[in-house]
C-alpha cells in the first residue's frame, strides 16, 4: 500500500478504495471512481458537483465531500498499516498470520490494538520483570497447567537477590505483571472491553470538591450520568469545558463486574492456578486496560462531538451567508451604542463610503436632525441598524426621525445581525479598505454593506468569529477551519461573483482561485480597467488554464462582450449553446432570457460528447434567468413596537423573530429585546424533531409564542408549535444551561462572553 497522501496517489493505487467507499456510502463504484479521478486531477468540489454531473451521476457537494473524506481516512489507514508492518518486520516478529490480520484491519483502532504488543514501550513493571529473568515463570503461569501450590513451588526457584527477587512472592508478583501486560495487549480482549464499555458504560461528572454549592453554568453537571452510546455531543463538550475550567471532574463508569466476569471466564476458568490468575485479570483490567480504554473512548467521544459541532456550525454559517440581500441601494448603516454613541455610515449602491458620522441617543433632537439630513442628502433607501446593545432604542430614534418624510422618501429600516462586525473593524482587511477611518466607523460601514449583500461582506470575517455555532473554540481547529472554508466556498460558488466589483476577499473564495490570485485579479482590474469577458481573466498573472476551468463558471461579467458571461453557463459549453441558437435561427444574444425560444429547444438532440440531460437542464435554466441569485427575496423582520425589553414580554405573546443560532437542542431567536429566546427542540414543530436543522436555519424569519420569561436569569422560552404548551421541563432543557454563546451574537455584540439559558 502507498504511504503517500491522496493528492500524490496514482490512480491505480487509490482505485481499490472505490468498492469500499461505495459500500459504505450506498453509492455505485463508477461514481466513486469518477469522483476520485476528478479530485486527483485537481478539480474542486464545487466544480465537480456543478459541471461534472454526468461523470459522477449527479452527486452533490456533500456526497463528493464525503467521498473525499473517506478516501483520505482509508489512505491514512494504509499509511499507518505500512508503518506498522515495517516496524514489526524490523523486529523479526512479522509472522504470516499476523501480516494477514493486519492487512485485514478496517479501522485505526483495530490496527493500534494489533500493534500494541510490538509497540516500543517505556520500561514497565512487566519489562522489568522480564529483565529479572521471570519470563519462564510467567509462561508457566499463563499456560494454565500448573496449580496454585505448584506455581508457588516453581516460583521459589527464581529467587535471586542479585536480580531484586528476594522471595517466591516477589517472583510471583513479577510473573503476574508479565501475564497482566500480555492480557492487556491482547487485541481481541481490548476490542471486547472497549465495545462493552461503550455499549454499557456511562460518562459521569461531579463538581470538584469544595465547589458543590457554587452557582455556575456547569451546575447541571455536578451530579450527572448519561450512557456513552447516547450522550449528545454538546453535553460532552460542556463537560470537557467544565473540566478545563476546574469546575468538574469526569470519568467513564464501565460495567466492571461484567467485564471482569468475561476476563474470568476466558483466563481464570481454564487455568489450574486460579488464585494467581484471578489477581492477574483484576490487575490487568484496573491498572492497564481500564485507564487506556477510558482515554481512547473519551477521545472518540470528543471526536464525535467535534464532528457534530462542526456540522452544526457549517449549517448555521451557510444559512447566514445565504441570507437574503437587500440589494444595491444607498444604505445608512448604524452601529448603536449608549455611552460611545451611534456610529453612522452612508454607503452607495456599490458599497462605496459616502459619509460617516456619530450621534448620541441622549441628544435626541440633534441625532434625529442629523439622521434626516443624511437620508435626504444621499436619498438613502435602506437603513440598517446593528442588533446589539441599544439597538431597539436606536431603532425607535431612527423611525421617529423619519416619520415626517413622505412615503416615497422614507427608507426601509431593518435590523442587521452585527455578529463579527467588531472583529472585521480591527482586521487587516478593514485597515486596507479604510485606513483613514476609525475602527468604530468601520463597523457602521460593515453593517450597511451586510444589509446590501450579507455574503459579500461576511466573507471578510474569519468564519469562527461570526458566532453561529457551539463550542467553536473547543473543537479540533484544523477540521473546523477546513469545514468553514469549504462552506464559504460553496456559498460563494452557488451565488456567483461579479468579477469587476467583488472584493479580493470574496474573489478568494471562488472555487480554484485563492487569496493570491484574487489579489492579482483585483490589481489587474484596477490597473487596466474592467474585464470585458471571462477569457480576459487568462491574462492575469498566476491564473492558468486549470484555475480558469475551475473558476470561470462561478464568475460573472455583466455587460460583457459575450452574452453568456453573465450566466452560470461554463465557457466550455459556449459552442454548444451557440449551436442551439443557430438551430433555432436566432442570434445567441436573443436566446438569453427568451423563455418562448427556450421552450422550443429539444434537449435530447444535444446529448453527447460528455454532455447529458443534467448539464443541458442546467444550461436551459441559466438561459431562462441568466445569473439568477438563488437567495430568497429580502424582507425586513418586523418587531413589535410595544416590545422593547425583556420586561415587556408576557406569557402567550405572539412575536416575529429571526433565527440567530441553531444548536443540537433547539434554536435561538432574536425577538428584539436584546436577549435571544430559546425554542427548545421539543417546541420547534407540531411533529417530532430529531434535528433542528431540518426545521429552521440561521436567518429564517419565524413566528414564535412566549412560553415563559425569567427576568432574573434572562431566560426566554419560546415555541413554534401551532398551539403552545407548557414550557419545557428542567430535564428537557438541562443541556441548554451550560452553553456559552459566542461573542458577536445578538446578546453579545459588545464582545462580552455570555451564557445563554433556556426558559
Amino acid at each position: 500500500m502507498s504511504q503517500h497522501r491522496f493528492t500524490t496517489l496514482a490512480l491505480p493505487v487509490f482505485m481499490p478504495y472505490a468498492e469500499t467507499i461505495a459500500t459504505e456510502l450506498s453509492l455505485r463504484s463508477p461514481q466513486i471512481r469518477a469522483v476520485l479521478e476528478l479530485l486527483a486531477a485537481g478539480n474542486t468540489i464545487p466544480f465537480i458537483a456543478r459541471y461534472r454531473k454526468e461523470a459522477t451521476g449527479e452527486l452533490d457537494e456533500v456526497q463528493v465531500r464525503d467521498i473525499r473524506d473517506r478516501q483520505e481516512y482509508l489512505s491514512e489507514l494504509d499509511e499507518r498499516r505500512a508503518t506498522i508492518l515495517a516496524s514489526i518486520a524490523e523486529q523479526g516478529k512479522l509472522a504470516p498470520e499476523l501480516r494477514r490480520t493486519i492487512e485485514r484491519a478496517g479501522t485505526k483502532a483495530e490496527l493500534e490494538d494489533l500493534y500494541r504488543p510490538f509497540k516500543p514501550k517505556r520500561r514497565t513493571r512487566a519489562s522489568m520483570a522480564v529483565e529479572r529473568g521471570l519470563q519462564p515463570l510467567a509462561d508457566l503461569l499463563f499456560a494454565g497447567v500448573t496449580g496454585d501450590v505448584e506455581i508457588r513451588r516453581a516460583a521459589a526457584r527464581y529467587v535471586n537477590p542479585e536480580h531484586d527477587v528476594a522471595s517466591a512472592e516477589d517472583a510471583l508478583a513479577g510473573a503476574r505483571d508479565i501475564v497482566a501486560e500480555k492480557i492487556a495487549d491482547d487485541p481481541q480482549t481490548r476490542a471486547r472491553i472497549r465495545g462493552l464499555t461503550y455499549e454499557r458504560g456511562s460518562l459521569e461528572s461531579r463538581a470538584v470538591r469544595g465547589r458543590e454549592g457554587e452557582s455556575s453554568k456547569f451546575q447541571d453537571y455536578y451530579t450527572f450520568s448519561e450512557p456513552l452510546r447516547s450522550i449528545p455531543g454538546h453535553r460532552i463538550l460542556a463537560i470537557r469545558r467544565g473540566e478545563t475550567e476546574g469546575v468538574l471532574n469526569a470519568r467513564i463508569a464501565a460495567p466492571e463486574e461484567e467485564i471482569l466476569g468475561g476476563l474470568h471466564r476466558k483466563y481464570v476458568a481454564p487455568s489450574a492456578a486460579r488464585e494467581q490468575m484471578q489477581m492477574v485479570v483484576v490487575d490487568a483490567y484496573r491498572r492497564l486496560i481500564s485507564p487506556s480504554v477510558e482515554v481512547e473512548l473519551r477521545l472518540d467521544l470528543k471526536s464525535r462531538a467535534d464532528d457534530d459541532a462542526i456540522a452544526i456550525f457549517g449549517q448555521n454559517l451557510e444559512g447566514l451567508l445565504l441570507s437574503a440581500p437587500a440589494g444595491s441601494r444607498v444604505t445608512l448603516g448604524v452601529d448603536p451604542g449608549f455611552r460611545t454613541g451611534c456610529k453612522l455610515a452612508v454607503v452607495g449602491a456599490t458599497g462605496a463610503v459616502m459619509e460617516t458620522g456619530q450621534v448620541y441617543l441622549h441628544q435626541e433632537h440633534r441625532a434625529a436632525s442629523e439622521i434626516r439630513r443624511l437620508v435626504e442628502k444621499y436619498r438613502v433607501e435602506l437603513v440598517g441598524i446593528g442588533n446589539g446593545t441599544a439597538s431597539r432604542e436606536t431603532d425607535r430614534l431612527v423611525r421617529d426621525a423619519l416619520r415626517d418624510l413622505s412615503a416615497e422618501g422614507r427608507p426601509l429600516v431593518a435590523s442587521v445581525n452585527e455578529a463579527g462586525a467588531s472583529v472585521y473593524s480591527a482586521s487587516d482587511v478593514a485597515r486596507e479598505e479604510f485606513p483613514e477611518l476609525d475602527l468604530t466607523l468601520r463597523s457602521a460601514v460593515s453593517i450597511a454593506r451586510r444589509l446590501q449583500d450579507p455574503l459579500a461582506e461576511l466573507v471578510k470575517i474569519d468564519p469562527k468569529s461570526i458566532g453561529v455555532g457551539q463550542y467553536q473554540h473547543d473543537v479540533a481547529q484544523t477540521k473546523l477551519k477546513r469545514r468553514l472554508d469549504e462552506t464559504v466556498e460553496s456559498c460563494v460558488s452557488r451565488v456567483g461573483v461579479e468579477v469587476n466589483t467583488a472584493s479580493p476577499a470574496l474573489l478568494g473564495y471562488v472555487a480554484g482561485i485563492g487569496g493570491t490570485v484574487a489579489k492579482r485579479i483585483a490589481e489587474h482590474r484596477d490597473g487596466r480597467g474592467p474585464f470585458r469577458s471571462r477569457r480576459e481573466l487568462l491574462a492575469v498573472s498566476g491564473l492558468g488554464p486549470k484555475t480558469f476551468e475551475q473558476a470561470a463558471g462561478f464568475l460573472r461579467i455583466r455587460g460583457g462582450a459575450h452574452p453568456l458571461d453573465t450566466s452560470g453557463v461554463h465557457p466550455e459549453r459556449y459552442a454548444l449553446v451557440e449551436r442551439i441558437a443557430g438551430d433555432l435561427g436566432i442570434p445567441l444574444a436573443e436566446l438569453v432570457g427568451n423563455d418562448s425560444a427556450i421552450r422550443r429547444i429539444e434537449a435530447d438532440r444535444y446529448v453527447g460528447e460528455g454532455v447529458g440531460l443534467p448539464t443541458l437542464q442546467d444550461i436551459l435554466d441559466e438561459l431562462r434567468k441568466p445569473g439568477r441569485d438563488p437567495r430568497e427575496a429580502f424582507e425586513a423582520p418586523a418587531f413589535r413596537d410595544d416590545v422593547q425589553a425583556l420586561e415587556d414580554l408576557r406569557d402567550g405573546m405572539t412575536l416575529q423573530g429571526t433565527v440567530t443560532n441553531v444548536v443540537a437542542f433547539g434554536a435561538f431567536v432574536d425577538v428584539g429585546v436584546h436577549q435571544d429566546g430559546l425554542v427548545h427542540i421539543s417546541h420547534l414543530a407540531d411533529r417530532f424533531v430529531s434535528d433542528p436543522g431540518t426545521v429552521v436555519k440561521v436567518g429564517d424569519r419565524v413566528t414564535v409564542r412566549v412560553l415563559s420569561v425569567d427576568i432574573a436569569r434572562k431566560r426566554i422560552a419560546l415555541s413554534m408549535k401551532t398551539q403552545a404548551t407548557a414550557a419545557p421541563s428542567p430535564q428537557k432543557v438541562r443541556e441548554t444551561r451550560s452553553v456559552s454563546v459566542p461573542a458577536g451574537s445578538a446578546v453579545a455584540a459588545n464582545g462580552m462572553r455570555i451564557t445563554r439559558r433556556s426558559g
